[in-house]
């Protein structure tokens, strides 16, 4: 039954060749699309887990604040809720510092009647306490401390690189919905053109008392070979593409601080699943559409 429902749907993919190309191409399509979000995705996540695993919010004290209370001062801020270490930077150590980064513009510090740099904390956050949110709210309690003069932990551009993460998130959902329908579309004509096409063959079945399954089974197994296909070609288009991006960006642009992965082997299992399910469920709406009529 199953061989012979198979060789059903291959006989169908010969005799409409050119429809089943134009929903292979659909479905290749919307697969590749889909899974590019999600591989860009999963990377971008992995680069801001990353970020914020170094991220760092500087506490600058006021000029007239005597060395003897940095102590005080530097465990009052590590009191704070998701404060995970405190490191005490002198002026003169960040001096030292900003020289030794600076040594092609010495003649900057040549004519330095005294240090214009303020003593600081460098404040490292627990991993679990980075969101924006979270990390203006601590900014504001260390800010409200009489002996600081300013916090500073690039406020404007870890807000936008945030709300920029979160619409393209949304962006991507929204995408991957659209992409989705336009596929059931696309698998659901052409599953109703193979339909008409041998509605003669279909209407003599009824008539001698052929079960409903029997009918239905061969155009599910094609919308089925349709989704595999199609996610296979999409997938393998999109691995092409990483190979060829990812030497590029791992040897140039990060230097190996951490690896751009491809999707792994259950996630492309998954998405060639769900490209198979759009294949039947554009079957599925076919059918039921014609069988009612």
């Amino acid at each position: 039954m199953i061989i012979l429902c198979f060789k059903r749907a291959i006989e169908d993919f010969r005799n409409n060749r050119l429809l089943n190309v134009i929903t292979l191409l659909t479905i290749s399509l919307s697969i590749l699309i889909v899974s590019a979000f999600i591989l860009f995705f999963i990377n971008t996540s992995d680069i801001m887990s990353f970020w914020k695993k170094g991220l760092r919010v500087m506490v600058y004290v006021k000029p007239h604040i005597p060395p003897s209370q940095m102590p005080e001062l530097g465990r009052q801020i590590k009191s704070l809720k998701g404060v995970k270490d405190v490191r005490f930077i002198s002026k003169e150590a960040a001096l030292r510092q900003l020289k030794s980064q600076m040594k092609r513009q010495a003649s900057l510090f040549e004519n330095l009647a005294k240090n214009p740099l303020p003593d600081a904390f460098e404040t490292q956050l627990d991993v679990n306490f980075q969101s924006w949110e979270k990390v203006e709210a601590l900014a504001t309690q260390i800010e409200a401390l009489e002996a600081v003069q300013e916090v500073e932990y690039g406020q404007r551009w870890l807000g936008r690189i945030t709300q920029i993460f979160n619409l393209f998130t949304l962006a991507g959902y929204i995408m991957c919905g659209i992409f989705f329908m336009a596929a059931v579309f696309i698998v659901a004509n052409t599953i109703r053109l193979v339909i008409y096409s041998r509605r003669d063959e279909i209407e003599i079945m009824r008539l001698v008392g052929a079960a409903e399954h029997f009918i239905k089974i061969p155009f599910y197994f094609q919308g089925l070979m349709q989704g595999a296909i199609g996610a296979v070609i999409g997938l393998t288009i999109l691995l092409v593409a990483y190979w060829f991006m990812a030497s590029n960006i791992e040897q140039e642009t990060f230097s190996g601080l951490f690896t751009v992965r491809f999707l792994s082997p259950l996630m492309a299992g998954l998405i060639i699943l769900l490209s198979m399910l759009v294949g039947w469920f554009g079957s599925y709406i076919s059918l039921k559409q014609y069988l009612k009529t």
